[in-house]
């Protein structure tokens, strides 16, 4: 296990990466809905804030109020951190100029004036959503994501599956701009008794990585990932 890896905050899921994810890389979390994404994000969020730094949660759905509540469910008192090392944004993907300035222009700068280690962007699907053209989307997420690496942070993406293809994002693009991708998705056994959740660490530039898919379970306070178990 490398000590140089950023830690996701999930035993199980940071094994299977070698350790955690290589600092100042992009992880895209995606999966289809009810599997996990937001909290997979919020522990790579408070795994930063407990280790000392200063992190940046962009939404696109929730507001702030509601992802502390969330925390707060989950046993994380972040009130000691809001405000301070903890910065929370509300983006309305409906405000295409507003959204569209904040996620490229201003975003770099914020990143820069906190010192942000960890950013995520949950979820950036709604802001490929923005673009009606494929081609002004390409262009756009290359360019964001080209922007992002300059900041010197490590980056979690969360992305709804393509309505098609539970193992692509949806609109196919960002498991290519990624360093490193992680797939959230149920499985279900022929006889229909039952649905697991299971997780697949399918990308990861420049590392070695477990390429098993592994059952993994969303408790009160944390997420469990059975590393020695297989998904039958």
């Amino acid at each position: 296990m490398n000590d140089e890896r950023v830690r996701i905050g999930i035993e199980g899921l940071d094994q299977m990466m070698g350790g955690g994810l290589l600092p100042g890389s992009i992880c895209a979390i995606i999966g289809t809905y009810g599997t996990g994404k937001t909290t997979f994000a919020l522990h790579f969020i408070w795994e930063g804030l407990v280790s000392g730094e200063n992190v940046i949660y962009i939404s696109l759905e929730e507001r702030e109020d509601r992802i502390q509540r969330y925390m707060d469910q989950k046993g994380w008192d972040v009130s000691p951190y809001i405000g301070k090392t903890f910065t929370v944004l509300k983006l309305d993907p409906l405000d295409f100029n507003l959204a569209i300035n904040s996620l490229k222009n201003e975003l770099p700068q914020l990143v820069r004036k906190l010192d942000a280690k960890r950013v995520v962007i949950d979820p950036v699907s709604l802001f490929e959503d923005l673009f009606e053209k494929d081609y002004e989307r390409r262009r756009e997420m290359f360019r964001f994501v080209d922007g992002l690496r300059d900041q010197k942070c490590t980056i979690l993406l969360t992305s709804e599956t393509d309505r098609h293809d539970s193992f692509a994002s949806r609109h196919g693009l960002l498991e290519y701009l990624a360093d490193s991708v992680i797939v959230l998705r149920y499985v279900r056994p022929s006889d229909l008794t039952s649905v697991h959740l299971a997780l697949e660490v399918v990308k990861m530039r420049l590392s070695a990585h477990s390429r098993e898919i592994k059952p993994y379970e969303i408790q009160e306070g944390q997420v469990l990932v059975y590393t020695e178990a297989n998904v039958f």
